[in-house]
Order: structure tokens, then sequence, then C-alpha cells
């Protein structure tokens, strides 16, 4: 049977799809659709986890290999730079070569990556091969997303990208209170050997179960010079968006790259249309729901990543938590993601996507808000209130954009939709961090001298100032050593209150962005090319 391959822009879209007629149902493993859920979720969770997981051995790592702070950034930045750049292009390896060949080999590369960060011994080593970890999980993930689509009916395929979801979800919140256990309990090197036997698992379950999909009319070149601008131009933004918070959003470097990232864009579209096979076929972003899909992939990580951000200052910094109190105080948001998102899938599946995401994407909004209000005396049941709320939020997002993306996508392109579904969420955690980021500098530097003076401290100068805004910025109350304690409790009232002034911002800003969502999320409908899905590949 061809696949579908006609991208509509059309009609409602809201009517369950009926699952095709002559679709072969698995026998034994190989092939069975439940079993190969499980298979993908054991290797998409050891690329979520790292997302998180390493924030909390950073300092142990500092401390281990002697490396400086800029060094140490660069043990994050590294990992979601090379993710974001290679996502598409590895999705688009997984449509030519076969899904199952690209998730495990990105498997195998992932897990060596991490065990050889495990054996390192020097900064540039941990670097270089986290940088490795990225390109690796680029290729795993689409891969997963493409396994999903060609191995599940219609009618199944939202609660399988639910549990997906949850799965990210839980890895993504929960990697704090396990790297809080391992760094504490055992050392920083543990949160990268765990990958191991977890990456073995993936591939021992991949080689007996997972069954290779392809569509008759999958492609059959590359698109070489596509591959270079649009990474290229995904490297330039990604870049500036890392950077802008060190160089200043008004700085002249800062603009430049994005700049460059924008000629690269416009010259990736004028190429798209002249080469046979493209990249990524601009016919795809004919489809409003899919575009729709994308848009609110992005508005939604800058919500979630943004805000979630300086949640972890504020329970660490404000509130004096242990890592793993702050991790296990986020449980309710982790809680809440594992249970609304196959919860979600099946109310998708019934309703369509659109009323779903719109009330996910308001809820966000109103936890948003309600996080907003947080402040020093905040007890754990208002803030666990705020963070069920956020996490019952972002459930259906997660599986609703995502289902929205690949399943308007045809057949001989899942790979390059969930490599578009994955770069669309690392670009908005990436633009929510920095924005929000510069909202809280931005408040930070206002109200600083201002709270200072009214607190009857001595004046600051202009580079003390400047320091102290610094540590302001992420909760820490700017003490020198020998400073007495009725004035040490005056700078730290003062450092407190100025960043709950910051975050409460940033949360309002996140909140707004949600609101911009619901409208966004309006736009969706059901995949069309759902039904291309199990049965109609070509095995």
């Amino acid at each position: 049977m061809t696949s579908q391959t006609t991208i509509e822009t059309t009609g409602s879209g809201d009517k369950a799809p009926v699952a095709p007629s002559d679709a072969t149902p698995a026998k034994g493993l190989r092939g069975h659709p439940w079993f190969t859920l499980i298979t993908v979720a054991v290797g998409v969770m050891m690329v979520a986890l790292d997302g998180t997981i390493v924030a909390i051995a950073n300092p142990a790592i500092q401390k281990d290999l002697g490396a400086t702070f800029a060094e140490v950034q660069w043990i994050t930045n590294g990992y979601f730079l090379a993710l974001a750049v290679s996502l598409i292009t590895a999705g688009k390896l997984g449509d030519r070569f076969g899904h199952r060949q690209t998730f495990l080999i990105g498997v195998v590369g992932f897990a060596a990556a991490s065990g050889a960060i495990g054996l390192s011994s020097s900064i540039a080593a941990v670097v270089v091969f986290r940088v490795l970890q990225g390109l690796f999980g680029a290729l795993l993930m689409p891969a997963a997303l493409g396994l999903l689509r060609a191995t599940f009916p219609a009618e199944k395929l939202n609660m399988a990208i639910g549990i997906w979801g949850m799965v990210i979800g839980a890895s993504t919140a929960g990697g704090p209170i396990l790297g809080g256990v391992l760094v504490e309990h055992v050392n920083w090197q543990s949160v990268f050997f765990i990958n191991v036997p977890v990456g073995i698992l993936a591939v021992v379950l991949g080689v007996m179960i997972l069954l290779d999909h392809r569509a008759e009319n999958a492609p059959r070149s590359f698109d070489v010079l596509g591959i270079a601008l649009l990474s290229a131009a995904m490297f330039c933004l990604v870049w500036a968006l890392i950077k802008a918070p060190e160089w200043g959003w008004g700085d002249g470097k800062t603009w430049a790259f994005i700049a460059a990232s924008v000629i690269g864009f416009a010259l990736f579209a004028f190429w798209e249309t002249k080469v046979k096979e493209p990249l990524i076929p601009l016919a795809l972003f004919r489809s409003v729901p899919l575009s729709a899909g994308v848009v609110l992939m992005v508005l939604m990580a800058i919500a979630f990543m943004g805000g979630l951000f300086f949640v972890t200052f504020y329970l660490q910094n404000v509130h004096g938590m242990s890592p793993i109190d702050a991790g296990l105080h986020l449980l309710p948001l982790t809680g809440m993601m594992i249970v609304g998102s196959p919860l979600a899938g099946a109310m998708i599946t019934k309703l369509g996507p659109r009323i779903p995401l719109a009330g996910g994407m308001a809820a966000t909004a109103i936890a948003m808000y309600g996080m907003s209000t947080l402040d020093t005396d905040t007890g754990s049941a208002v803030m666990s209130l705020w963070f069920a709320l956020l996490g019952l939020g972002l459930a259906p997002v997660m599986v609703g954009a995502t289902e929205v993306i690949v399943g308007n996508a045809p057949m001989e392109l899942s790979g390059v939709a969930g490599g578009l579904q994955q770069a669309a969420m690392q670009i908005g955690g990436s633009l929510g961090t920095a924005v929000l980021g510069a909202v809280m500098a931005s408040k930070v530097d206002s109200d600083l001298a201002g709270n200072w003076t009214s607190a009857g401290l001595p004046p600051l100068t202009a580079a003390q100032e400047a320091q102290a805004s610094e540590a302001v910025q992420v909760g820490v109350a700017p003490l020198a050593p020998g400073t007495p304690d009725a004035i040490a409790a005056k700078i730290t009232d003062v450092a407190h209150d100025t960043f709950i002034s910051g975050m409460s911002l940033a949360s309002l800003v996140a909140a707004g962005v949600a609101v911009v969502a619901v409208f966004v999320a309006f736009l969706t409908k059901r995949g069309e090319n759902a039904e291309a899905g199990a049965g109609s590949a070509h095995i």
C-alpha cells in the first residue's frame, strides 16, 4: 500500500480517524506496538533525564576537575546545542535508513558517550563527550516518534504518544531528584554511568522487538546544502540564546548571531524550493495545524522550561532546601504529568486536540500566574498546588502538540516531523531561559539599589552593585566574609525580596506566553495522515 503523501490543510479533522483495514497485527514480540513503546521509552528516558540531571552534578564536577564557571556552563550548553542543531537532520536520516537502525545507533552512542564522561579526568573531555551525547540523542529522539507512528494504529496513537510524553516529562522533572541522590550518596560520575546499563537494556529490547518500517516513497538522497544551511542557522540562533545572558541583549554580538540566523533560515527556505528532495519540504508548513503545533510546542517550552529554571533557585537558595528536597517538592508537577499524559491521550482521541490543548495552556497560564504570587514565606501546600496545576496543564500539550505535528506530516516524513517537534521544544526551552532570564536580570537591576537603600544598608559602588545583582538573580545573598549577623539578615532579606520580585515578573511573562498559546491551540486539529501509520508502511 502506498503511503499517503498529500498534506491536507482544510477540514475540522476532529472526527476519530479509522485504523487502516489492512493493518497486520503484530505476531509475538517483534513489532508489537506496546512492547515497541516500552523499548523506545527506555531510550528516550536517558536523553530527557540528562537534560536536567547534570545540573545537580555540575558543582561537584567543577570542584573535582578544577573547572571555571564558564567551562562548567558548557557541560549543559554543549549538550543542548548539539541536540537542537542535529534533531531535524537526524530525523531525515531515520526516514532514509530506517528508524530502527538510527534508534539503535543513537542508544549505543549515547550510552558509550555517557560511560566516557564518567571516566574523564578533564573538563575538556567531559564537554566533548557531552556534545557527542547530544548528537547521538538527536538520532534516537525523532526515531522513537517515527517508530511509534509506524507501529500504532491511528486510534491508539494518541495514547502511545501520551505515555511517551509522560516518560519525557517525568524524566525531565525527576532528573534533579535522581541527580541529587546519586551525587550526595555516590559521586558525580554515577550520574553518567547509570546510562550504561539503561542503554544496554534498550539495545537488547530494540534488537528483539523493534521492526523496521519504511514508507515506499521514503527519501533516497540527501540535501547536503540544506543540512548545512539549516544547521548553521540553528547554531547561530541557539548560540545567541545561550550567550545573551552573558553578552547582554543590547550587545552587537548577540544581534549579529541573530541576524546570521535569520539570513541562514532565509537561504535555507530558498534552497528548499530548488532541490529535488529537500530536507524539509516547505509544503509541509502549508498545513496550518502542523505549523500551529510547532508554534505551540515552542510557546509551551518557553513557559515551562523558563519558569521551571527559576523555581529550582527559589526552592534551594530562598527556602534553603537541599537538591533532594527541592526535587521532592517538584513531585506534584512530575506526578500530574505522569497521571495526566495518558489521560490526555485518551481525551484527545475522543475529542480531538483543540479543546484539550487550549485547556492545557489555560491551566498552564493560571499556574504560572499562581507562581508569580510565591514569596519567601509560601508554604509547601500552596507551592504544591501550583506545581500540580502546571503538570496537569502541560500534559495534554506535550501529547497533543506532538500528535498534531507528527500526525499531520506524511508517513515518509515522520522522522523529520519528530525532529521538528523536538527542535521546537529545545528552541523554546532555550528561548524561555534566555528571555525570562533577561526579564529577571532587568527587574533585579531596577529594584536592587532602591531595596538596598530602603533597608538602611551602606551604599554600594557600581562594581559591588553589579556583583550583588548577579548573585541576587539566582536568589543568593551577596554576603562578605565576617558580615555581622544583623547586617547579614538585612542583606538576605533584600536579596530574597528582590529575587522574588524578578521571579514574579518572569512568571507573569510566562503566563502571558501561555495565554497566547491558548489561541494558537484553536488552529490545531487531528493528524490528517495518522491513518498512514501502522499497516501502511513498507517493511
